[in-house]
């Protein structure tokens, strides 16, 4: 869980919320600044917020927090669309940090994050792309957590008489992926939803597609635990990566192409931590009356 729970609406002293509403490659946020004050929203609050008919709409939110590590200039928080705490998002990471420049608190050079799932670093580069160490990626089961008996490199399930083979990998959250020849053509809506909830991941899932076009690029659709298919997602293109490369299918530094955009993933493989490479934009600034 976050390490700073919300807190229920009705107890919070009424006031204006105010948001800025970000994406990453598509992969979309509205970010709070909670630095002073808890989130004054529970669970049922924030997934109204998150509703695109009736709130103002988003994959995530995303707060920003007091750091509880000395090492660590800001915490984060990240919650779902659904309401639910989630433990890493990348596409998210990057906005807290573009956030944090236009705020004027965050120096060039590297900077440590306190997310979810730990410490992070994040850098701004000179072309105003996010570079973030996403850490190195777990393969063991009960790191995922995988309710299997033994590690393999490809796992298999029956989902509702539809045979499913995937890799699977936490990066600080848990992803399955299954290598596809079109991701375009994917059934990323009929098999996401069942895999996200099968029994074999006690806390739900990430579900990837990735296609591989090369040993430097591949093309990946992503269904994300409770949010639904994105345009983007930055812990799921680590994933692949990470997945892929373990398999020798890809090579150290690979090019992710998602409905949203593109994103840089390097890593060398094991011992190693692995780095993604991307863009922060912002939307609009708001204020939301509770």
């Amino acid at each position: 869980m976050n390490a700073v729970a919300a807190v229920p609406a009705a107890s919070a002293v009424p006031r204006p919320l105010a948001f800025t509403k970000m994406h990453g490659i598509g992969n979309d946020f509205v970010v709070v600044d909670c630095r002073a004050a808890a989130l004054p929203l529970d669970a049922a609050g924030i997934a109204r917020l998150g509703d695109r008919h009736r709130g103002v709409g988003f994959d995530q939110l995303l707060t920003i927090e007091p750091a509880r590590d000395p090492d660590c200039a800001f915490a984060y928080g990240i919650w779902n669309g659904d309401g639910s705490p989630a433990l890493q998002c990348g596409n998210g990471v990057r906005c807290v940090a573009a956030w944090l420049h236009r705020a004027g608190a965050l120096p060039a050079g590297p900077l440590r994050l306190q997310g979810p799932a730990g410490p992070v670093a994040v850098e701004r580069l000179d072309d105003g792309r996010i570079r973030v160490d996403m850490g190195e990626p777990r393969f063991a089961p009960a790191a995922i957590p995988l309710a299997v008996a033994a590690e393999a490199d490809v796992y298999a399930l029956d989902l509702d008489g539809i045979p499913v083979a995937f890799g699977a990998v936490s990066i600080g959250n848990p992803h399955a992926v299954i290598e596809v020849a079109d991701a375009a053509a994917a059934a990323v809506a009929t098999i996401g939803p069942r895999l996200e909830r099968d029994a074999a991941f006690p806390r739900r899932c990430n579900v990837g597609f990735a296609e591989v076009r090369g040993r430097q690029a591949i093309a990946l659709r992503v269904w994300e635990r409770g949010a639904g298919e994105t345009l983007a997602c930055g812990s799921g293109a680590c994933a692949a990566v990470a997945v892929l490369h373990r398999r020798g299918r890809v090579g150290e530094a690979v090019r992710v192409s998602l409905p949203g955009g593109d994103l840089d993933i390097e890593w060398s493989g094991p011992g190693a931590t692995l780095w993604m490479t991307g863009p922060a934009a912002f939307v609009f600034d708001g204020e939301l009356a509770l």
